[in-house]
């Protein structure tokens, strides 16, 4: 069910006046509330709202198995404590040296499966600032 919108079914033309006669009003309050019901409908349904739990939080079988963010920017996740916490296990995509940003941030981590001189590695690495290095012993990655 598709989340209603505003544009195309909520008109007001015959509310918006005193003088506006009720009879030609009440195809326009059906309409809206036959939107209304969609909202309310719509929660835990594709293109709808996820409804919260009685504890405000979002039901894992409403979460996404994907999050693909449609903008240039980045996926931020900010908590007000300032940590993200992960229960279980975090799985990083393989990625051969080339493929690195070419412009990385401090503190970036990546799971490397070839560096630089296109030897074998299958190591997660991290970027300090300066150089990517491999977790464990801060030895340089190979860069060519």
């Amino acid at each position: 069910m598709a989340w209603p919108t505003n544009d195309a079914n909520i008109v007001t033309t015959n509310l918006d006046s005193g003088t506006d006669s009720p009879a030609a009003a009440r195809a326009n309050l059906k309409t809206a509330l036959d939107e209304l019901a969609n909202v309310i409908n719509g929660r835990n349904q594709a293109s709808g709202v996820a409804g919260l739990n009685a504890s405000s939080k979002i039901a894992n079988t409403q979460l996404p198995d994907t999050i693909i963010s449609s903008s240039s920017t980045d996926l931020t996740i900010d908590p007000n404590t300032g940590v993200v916490v992960i229960q279980d296990v975090v799985q990083l995509n393989p990625i051969a040296y080339a493929s690195l940003p070419a412009s990385p941030a401090k503190g970036q981590c990546a799971f490397l499966t070839t560096d630089g001189a296109a030897a074998s590695q299958d190591k997660p690495i991290y970027y300090d600032g300066s150089a990517w290095k491999y977790f464990g012993d801060d030895s340089a990655v190979a860069t060519s």
